[in-house]
């Protein structure tokens, strides 16, 4: 037990610590972009925790099985270097016994990237993607930064000075929108009102953008005309109720779904959620036979090679979900022949390193 205890921490702490790295790198990539959208006027800041959080569970369940496989090189690498592995090898460790010891956090890890890839992952998936529907559909004037010109798309810009102090109303608003006239000849239209606030028909569902005390011009480039309209109280329709597209993505559909789901499709993103926790083992498994270095090496010698194995693992998976998905590649046959040949690599390389001994 101190022995498994000694070499289930070395092995825990280290991925840890390599997990901790990767998801900083990742998150923060994702964050920026994230920020960049909300710098633009595209979403609003106040969502970002929330997108971010319920992006986690896509990131573990990638994320940990790399680190737990490296976290087995490098802490067994440091063993070899410390001569810690010749001590076990005299007591009557064998390296069998060491991939035994090494199966418990593995299946540890194994539970914890199927609990993001069978539920975690699609559950944070589809709230991400109806938030930022949702987003997209309301044309969110609140996201608006005051004194910045920010274009909204669809030929929309917008601008206003200020808020008021509970953020419901908006002073001093303009909009710009490129439309075209009822013959098709372009036209632009600018808006030019004293205060502005958004509201929703509660008959239609439709959201307005409702202005006061302004003025309204139609402008057709290359005319030396334009039509102005004052107005007391001027509403602009940003979205019709109901205007929403559908999220029927495989990606967002739950795990009991896709077991019911025979399309290829359905099938691909089944088999693909259960390979995530299924490659920790076999990564285990060829970790063990690598992580053996010689002391003049140093720890990081099969950093490389190993790391390299992994990405044609993941490569190899990825590759086969979309010839499922597009049908190219029979369900029936799928990922498992990828898992098969990774696994029998890992049976020879242990085998093979259980003939050399661990000297």
């Amino acid at each position: 037990m101190i022995i498994f205890r000694y070499l289930t921490r070395e092995i825990l702490l280290t991925m840890a610590a390599v997990a901790g790295v990767l998801l900083l790198v990742i998150m923060g990539s994702r964050f920026i972009r994230y920020f960049t959208d909300a710098a633009e006027g595209d979403i609003p800041a106040t969502i970002l925790g929330n997108l971010m959080l319920f992006h986690l569970p896509g990131f573990l369940e990638l994320i940990l099985p790399l680190a737990f496989f490296l976290g087995i090189l490098l802490a067994y690498g440091q063993l070899y270097l410390n001569s810690e592995i010749t001590v076990l090898v005299a007591c009557g460790i064998s390296p069998a016994r060491l991939f035994q010891v090494s199966l418990v956090p593995a299946t540890l890890v194994a539970l914890l990237v199927g609990l993001c890839s069978l539920w975690l992952t699609p559950a944070g998936a589809l709230h991400n993607a109806v938030m930022l529907e949702d987003q997209r559909s309301r044309l969110d004037f609140t996201a608006l930064a005051p004194g910045r010109f920010q274009d909204f798309g669809g030929g929309r810009t917008a601008y206003t000075e200020s808020f008021s102090d509970d953020g419901s109303r908006m002073q001093e608003v303009f909009i710009s929108e490129r439309q075209r006239r009822r013959d098709g000849s372009p036209e632009t239209a600018v808006t030019r009102a004293g205060s502005g606030y958004q509201t929703v028909d509660p008959d239609t569902g439709s959201r307005f953008l409702v202005l006061a005390d302004g003025e309204r011009y139609s402008v057709d480039p290359g005319r030396f005309e334009a039509e102005r309209l004052e107005f007391d109280t001027y509403a602009v329709r940003l979205s019709l109720g109901g205007e929403r597209r559908e999220l029927e993505s495989t990606e967002y559909a739950t795990t009991a779904e896709l077991l019911r789901d025979d399309s290829d499709r359905a099938r691909a993103q089944l088999q693909w959620r259960v390979s995530l926790p299924l490659m920790v083992f076999i990564l285990t498994l060829m970790a063990m036979p690598l992580s053996r270095v010689n002391p003049r090496q140093g720890r990081f010698a099969k950093l490389l090679p190993a790391i390299f194995l992994h990405i044609c693992y993941l490569s190899l998976l990825l590759a086969a979900l979309d010839a499922i998905g597009r049908g190219t590649l029979p369900a029936a046959i799928g990922m498992w022949p990828i898992h098969l040949v990774f696994l029998a690599l890992g049976l020879g390389l242990l085998m093979h390193h259980q003939r050399r001994g661990m000297r």
